[in-house]
């Protein structure tokens, strides 16, 4: 198994803190996922976006050790950075196009939890499962809406 680090990203972050976080990756293979990563600022992207090249160009390169901001680091290569992001809320940067050139986009959409519900309770022998479904999940959306 490959051990994943899920990070939420906030607007405090600086580009020292994220060469530390991926010295750490590319020195233990380990993947991360670091959400919500439009939220740090445009400037800190800029720097990211050539650190993670780096990272990926040393990969591309196959090579064992490679120089990361001034230090040598032995390399991993089953590391690898994923992002998400939650465009068109207040307070996200874009991203720079060489970050952007960095990843590949994959779009998200929300489940159809009533159909999961109804075929998870006919599984388990449930003959009414369709209507148990729907007010399961609304029951459910209800308390997340009221709870939230």
């Amino acid at each position: 198994s490959v051990q994943c680090v899920v990070f939420n990203c906030s607007d405090g972050l600086d580009y020292l803190a994220m060469a530390k976080f991926f010295k750490g990756l590319a020195s233990s293979g380990a993947w991360c996922c670091f959400d919500e990563f439009n939220r740090i600022d445009l400037e800190v992207l800029s720097v990211i976006a050539q650190q993670v090249q780096s990272i990926q160009n040393a990969i591309r390169n196959r090579l064992n050790v490679f120089l990361f901001e001034g230090t040598e680091i032995k390399l991993v290569p089953t590391c690898a950075v994923n992002i998400t992001m939650n465009p068109g809320y207040a307070g996200r940067s874009e991203l720079p196009d060489n970050l952007k050139a960095l990843f590949r986009p994959c779009a998200m959409m929300v489940p159809d939890y009533s159909l999961i519900a109804e075929i998870v309770l006919y599984s388990f022998g449930f003959e009414d499962a369709r209507n148990i479904a729907r007010k399961a999940v609304g029951s459910l959306r209800l308390s997340s809406e009221q709870l939230s």
